[in-house]
């Protein structure tokens, strides 16, 4: 390695709570690029909110050695209480930043955590963002809207849905003769991209705002 780019390294590797609902191929796209080397961060707690869907993310986290609890937000009598339970674990692991990867519950976001919690979106917000607005959902949306372009987002997170400053987005084509799944799988390949990307951007402002 460059031994310029060796004396920008981050002291120690930003540690990353990942909270899912579902499969987990967002969690195991930034574990991947934990383990290549190219994002120099941990991942310290996997946290799922449901043991149904997210049971598959829950077992690919494990099968990584991660370590993983499932908060199931059916349990809890509001977002308020349930956001507690959450940032809760989130602290115990002293996670320095929050990666939404297909989380589905609101969260009330703590002010300790504001600006940390980031999410992606699988469309160029503002456009089909939103309660309900995810995965098929929204690829089936932009498709039905006669698009051709769509893409991903990534932004810091707040305490409505798929709102919040944007960090970064990548967009590609929208085909002729797309499917919600031929679609979703070209936002996604543009999403591996762009999380580990602004998960870049967010270690350096943190290592500026340090010194």
């Amino acid at each position: 390695m460059d031994p310029a780019h060796h004396a920008d390294a981050a002291p120690r590797p930003l540690i990353l709570a990942v909270l899912l609902s579902g499969g987990g191929t967002t969690m195991l796209n930034l574990a991947d690029r934990v383990d290549d080397g190219t994002l120099n961060a941990r991942i310290g707690l996997v946290l799922a909110s449901n043991a149904g869907p997210a049971a598959v993310g829950v077992g690919r986290a494990d099968a990584r050695g991660l370590m993983t609890i499932t908060l199931e937000r059916r349990l809890y009598e509001d977002a308020a209480s349930y956001s507690d339970a959450v940032f809760q674990a989130v602290r115990a692991v002293k996670a320095d930043l929050v990666c939404l990867a297909g989380f589905l519950s609101l969260l009330v976001i703590p002010d300790d955590f504001a600006g940390r919690v980031v999410n992606i979106h699988p469309s160029l917000l503002p456009k089909y963002g939103g309660k309900g607005m995810h995965g098929r959902h929204v690829h089936a949306a932009v498709i039905a809207a006669g698009e051709t372009e769509s893409g991903c987002t990534v932004h810091v997170a707040d305490n409505t849905y798929d709102t919040g400053p944007i960090l970064l987005q990548r967009r590609c084509p929208v085909l002729p003769d797309d499917t919600p799944e031929s679609l979703g799988a070209r936002v996604f390949a543009q999403e591996c991209v762009a999380y580990p990307e602004a998960i870049r951007r967010a270690q350096k402002r943190k290592m500026k705002s340090e010194k």
